[in-house]
């Protein structure tokens, strides 16, 4: 079997408005020599936009670059989306491109607005995020 491996993304909204996000990278057990992962490329792994809100993510990488999948959460909570929703609309972006894949791969959004709202949604069970609030 193939070890699982993710990695661990952080989304934050200071007392001053401002956001900030962090993601590291699992470093995916038996990858190709020279893969790039998701963690490194801005809108892949992590997206910050100051006036909108932040997203991070975990799982198959591959996956979550062919989306720009942070970004497109972010954007989608530009257009109104609550996070939770602009995150279940990027997972049915990744299971819609491959359907019988997306049966086996993981992939998890976690994504926090302006607002102080927050919400995350995966492919599978088991996307596990913890809140912590001053409120």
């Amino acid at each position: 079997g193939s070890a699982k491996q993710y990695n661990m993304g952080l989304v934050a909204l200071d007392a001053s408005g401002n956001m900030s996000g962090e993601v590291t990278t699992s470093g995916m057990a038996f990858k190709f020599h020279g893969r790039v992962g998701d963690s490194p490329i801005i809108g892949g792994g992590l997206f910050v936009d100051n006036e909108i809100g932040a997203a991070t993510s975990s799982g198959v990488g591959e996956e979550v670059i062919r989306i720009c999948g942070t970004h497109l959460v972010v954007e989608f909570m530009r257009q109104g989306d609550s996070p939770e929703t602009a995150c279940r609309k990027a997972v049915d972006r990744i299971v819609k491109r491959d359907m019988k894949r997306a049966k086996t791969l993981q992939v998890g959004f976690l994504a926090l607005n302006k607002k102080g709202q927050y919400g995350a949604y995966s492919v599978q069970k088991g996307f596990v995020f913890s809140v912590k609030s001053n409120g």
